[in-house]
């Protein structure tokens, strides 16, 4: 029998916790449920959902809190989480991409979308499994850096660096394909997939980040005037 995908609802609002199990459960879902920060970090940890639905605005510990301890955890630091909130200011989306959210839905929304949502992060997560799987792919090495995809590994002059997964992605992906130019929108089909839901000044949130982590090597990732960004050792 094939396994199912599970999923950790989280949200303090237990009637909006029934309506996304009842139909996430009718899809053919695995469902756990909690109604706070606290258990909701617990059950992360001792259950290890395939992805999370995640409230942002809970008492206590908020949502962005909890995905900062489980991205944070060795055991669930990459687990696929979606937010769920009623906040609009742009600040909020961009603390949700620094702390490596795969998406980000505002309320109200409709069954119909989660399930999309939660569909296309799934198909993300296969291909990234089947590059993975794929030889002589798996590692990129440019003068002090190198990426192994394999162990989600990032080292800078053989110093081991904490990348969130996007942020790995983003630079496998362009260190892949070193000296070509990709627009903000390529590259956010390529390591975001289509179907999510942030837009260009994700990819300018990302690249600040990374360039951050690379030090005296930041220089490499480029950006391209009336295009987007490329990674380059030329001077």
């Amino acid at each position: 029998m094939k396994a199912r995908n599970s999923i950790l609802c989280v949200d303090d609002e237990e009637d909006l916790l029934d309506i996304l199990s009842y139909n996430l459960k009718k899809e053919g879902y695995l469902v756990f449920t909690a109604e706070n920060g606290k258990i909701a970090i617990e059950k992360a940890i001792s259950l290890k959902p395939n992805l999370i639905l995640l409230d942002v605005m809970m008492d206590e510990i908020d949502g962005f809190e909890v995905c900062r301890t489980l991205r944070n955890h060795p055991e669930t630091k990459d687990i696929p989480i979606i937010f769920l909130t009623a906040k609009t200011e742009e600040i909020d989306e961009i603390i949700a991409l620094e702390l490596g959210a795969d998406d980000y839905v505002k309320k109200p929304f409709s069954p119909r979308k989660i399930l999309a949502k939660i569909k296309a992060v799934f198909r993300r997560i296969k291909i990234e499994s089947d590059v993975k799987d794929t030889a002589n792919k798996e590692i990129v090495r440019t003068d002090g850096l190198e990426i192994n995809y394999s162990t989600f590994t990032v080292k800078i002059d053989n110093v081991e660096t904490k990348f969130l997964r996007k942020e790995l992605q983003l630079l496998f992906y362009l260190m892949q394909h070193e000296e070509k130019a990709f627009s903000r929108d390529s590259l956010l089909n390529s390591v975001w997939g289509d179907d999510a839901f942030f837009t260009e000044r994700t990819v300018d949130v990302h690249v600040a980040k990374i360039r951050k982590k690379l030090g005296k090597y930041a220089f490499y990732l480029k950006t391209v005037q009336g295009i987007g960004y490329k990674f380059s050792t030329s001077q």
